[in-house]
């Protein structure tokens, strides 16, 4: 165990809304569509229950669908539409036919009394309804609406609805006008942009036919007027000069002229519609989606990078994921070490592992993805008999930083491909170089520790510049390629640029001493481990402490964590109780504590290309390498001791 007590010397420089608004994707093909609008058009007041001067209706009320204009009566009536039993006439009775049912296309109730449904019952079958007609089940619409005696949408909003998809503007606009007093009262700015999208389309539809002078006309006289989105009009008025339709299609970035882009075009509208005139397009599928996201939040072993929808998963049971790839048993130990092993890390590329050790030596491991296991590949003899502590990858996976604990005056860089030390950099022997890395591109480094040496260097150990009185003990290069971030014995984090000596400052302080930490490849996160606290999470852009990760002990020695999984959305710690501990990123308790080691958990890493593999190094001179339970034909007897906080949930891995 790697003592790393901070010194108190004073010495310093001083992260679908379901609403479906606004959606510009057309869910249904063509013909769908065209289906659909041929379902929803109608003489005029057919289309759904309620009345043009109100929002909403009581089931089964047709006098107010009557007192609108609703159709007129044939034979028996109800709702101003032929009672039907299911939405068929009776034969028999009624005289009609399938055939003349679907030449009906109102969407209406006839009432029935037989029962009631309460407010909930009756936006579910709406739901429903929408979601029939979208894929152009347009008779099982109607037998819906007739039996449950529901209203889909209002009869001027179906109306509306068939006379933008068929191109029909002047009737659109009609309809718009009766809309009028529906949407938010009237509001003129919402009816103008209404009106804009219209006239928009109209528009183009003019140019795409090539008739030009019907699309100035519309330009001048109709948009114009309007004073709306003024920049828009300029733009669209460029259009006039396109050679041809597919330069047309290309620079307005449109389907052209047909049901596709109207389609397109009704969306946006109907996203102004309130609820109970025309619900948003789409709804119940909006609905699914976050059903299946608030799901996969509540699964603990749930990877933020596995994107749920309604594609890949089975919405007739609750969403769960598959345990088989989560490292949660020993699948092989690493006994080559002579003494306590301070530190692992696996390569960039996934396909090493580094192990370096009290007995002054690193070991490098080459990783098979495909049996997960390790194989001993070479032994990099530590230089002057010093005591590993640190390692630190290049981005390119070929060169390893290696440097030893406090009151280590030299660091060195070695070629893993043929195990030769590349560079010894010791610039004096009163250097304290217990802490380095690596720039982005592996062109530089940093390095630098206790005793207040800051260095920046070049690959062939020159000193490019120095920050004089800085004592740190852990240090990593940003994503700018140019701050490089410190924690320092003054409990803080600090931000410094070498390009512009005069900037440095303060990301985060903590009260008590910062022993190591990492940040995340998005370089936004960083894991804390504090002296006598445990595992901290910070945003180092918002400079706010997330969370405290709970069921870890850890007293005044270096202890490293590390972010796991195909996004990083896992976090694993040693432990001084002999323990790795595991957690999920949006919560403090942990997720499994993994048992094995007998003696103090100095470091975890979590393989960043395979992460169905994570490996652990401890003061018992092992390396414990965890997989997934369907590798238990490797596994260690010690497996058995591996613990979890969860055994209900499961995590979705590929590998």
């Amino acid at each position: 165990m790697q003592n790393s007590t901070l010194n108190t010397a004073t010495t310093s420089n001083a992260s679908s809304s379901g609403t479906g608004s606004g959606s510009g994707t057309v869910s249904a093909s063509a013909s769908s569509l065209a289906t659909s609008s041929s379902a929803n058009s109608a003489a005029d007041g057919s289309g759904g229950g309620g009345d043009s001067g109100s929002t909403s209706r009581p089931v089964g009320d047709s006098s107010s669908l009557n007192n609108a204009g609703v159709g007129s009566p044939v034979n028996s009536t109800s709702n101003g539409h032929d009672t039907k039993h299911n939405g068929f006439t009776n034969n028999e009775v009624g005289g009609t036919t399938d055939a003349q049912i679907d030449n009906d296309q109102s969407i209406v109730p006839a009432a029935n009394h037989n029962f009631h449904l309460d407010k909930a019952n009756q936006e579910i079958i709406r739901l429903i309804g929408q979601y029939l007609q979208d894929i152009g089940l347009n008779k099982s619409v109607k037998t819906l609406m007739t039996e449950s005696g529901c209203y889909l949408e209002h009869p001027a909003a179906s109306k509306f609805r068939e006379h933008v998809l068929s191109g029909e503007w002047a009737k659109a606009d009609s309809d718009l006008k009766e809309l009028e007093p529906l949407i938010d009262n009237g509001k003129p700015s919402i009816i103008v942009e209404m009106k804009f999208l219209l006239l928009e389309q109209k528009y183009l539809e003019f140019l795409d036919d090539g008739c030009p002078l019907d699309a100035l006309h519309v330009l001048r006289n109709e948009l114009t007027p309007l004073q709306h989105n003024t920049s828009r009009v300029h733009q669209l008025s460029s259009y006039m000069m396109c050679s041809n339709n597919h330069d047309l299609y290309q620079r307005a970035k449109w389907e052209g002229k047909g049901i596709l882009s109207r389609a397109v075009v009704m969306d946006r509208l109907q996203a102004f519609m309130p609820p109970s005139v025309m619900m948003p397009p789409r709804r119940l599928r909006h609905l699914l989606q976050q059903a299946v996201e608030l799901q996969s939040t509540r699964c603990d072993f749930h990877d933020m990078a596995f994107k749920t929808n309604l594609q890949n998963v089975s919405l007739l049971s609750d969403h769960t994921c598959d345990t088989d790839g989560f490292p949660m048993q020993t699948i092989q130990v690493l006994t080559d070490h002579c003494d306590e092993v301070w530190y692992c890390k696996f390569s960039p590329d996934g396909l090493k592992l580094a192990t370096g050790s009290k007995d002054s030596t690193v070991i490098i491991w080459d990783v098979d993805p495909y049996k997960f296991t390790l194989k001993h590949r070479t032994i990099l003899e530590a230089q002057s008999n010093i005591s590993v502590a640190f390692v630190s990858w290049s981005p390119d996976s070929k060169l390893l930083l290696v440097g030893g604990p406090d009151d280590t005056p030299e660091i060195g860089i070695w070629n893993v491909d043929d195990g030769k030390l590349v560079l010894k950099m010791s610039q004096s022997v009163d250097d304290s170089l217990s802490c380095g890395a690596f720039n982005r591109d592996g062109t530089r480094f940093v390095c630098g520790g206790q005793k207040g040496q800051f260095y920046l260097c070049d690959l062939s150990g020159t000193i490019l510049n120095t920050w004089e009185g800085v004592r740190i003990n852990s240090v990593a290069y940003r994503a700018d390629n140019k701050t490089i971030i410190a924690s320092d014995n003054h409990y803080r984090i600090r931000g410094y640029n070498f390009d512009d000596p005069g900037t440095d400052f303060d990301i985060l302080k903590e009260p008590h001493p910062i022993m190591t930490f990492t940040v995340n490849s998005a370089d936004r996160l960083a894991l804390l481990n504090i002296s006598s606290q445990g595992l901290h999470l910070w945003d180092l852009e918002d400079k706010c402490l997330v969370r405290r990760f709970q069921g870890i002990r850890q007293s005044k020695f270096a202890i490293h964590s590390c972010f796991g999984g195909v996004n990083e959305s896992f976090v694993a710690s040693g432990s001084e109780d002999k323990l790795v501990v595991i957690w999920h990123i949006r919560r403090e308790e942990p997720l499994g504590k993994l048992a094995g080691h007998t003696k103090t958990v100095n470091c975890v890493s979590w393989n960043p290309v395979y992460p169905s593999l994570l490996a652990s190094a401890s003061d018992d001179a092992t390396v414990r390498i965890w997989g997934p339970k369907s590798h238990s034909a490797n596994a260690t007897p010690e497996s058995d001791d591996c613990s979890s906080c969860s055994s209900s949930s499961s995590w979705n891995m590929t590998s």
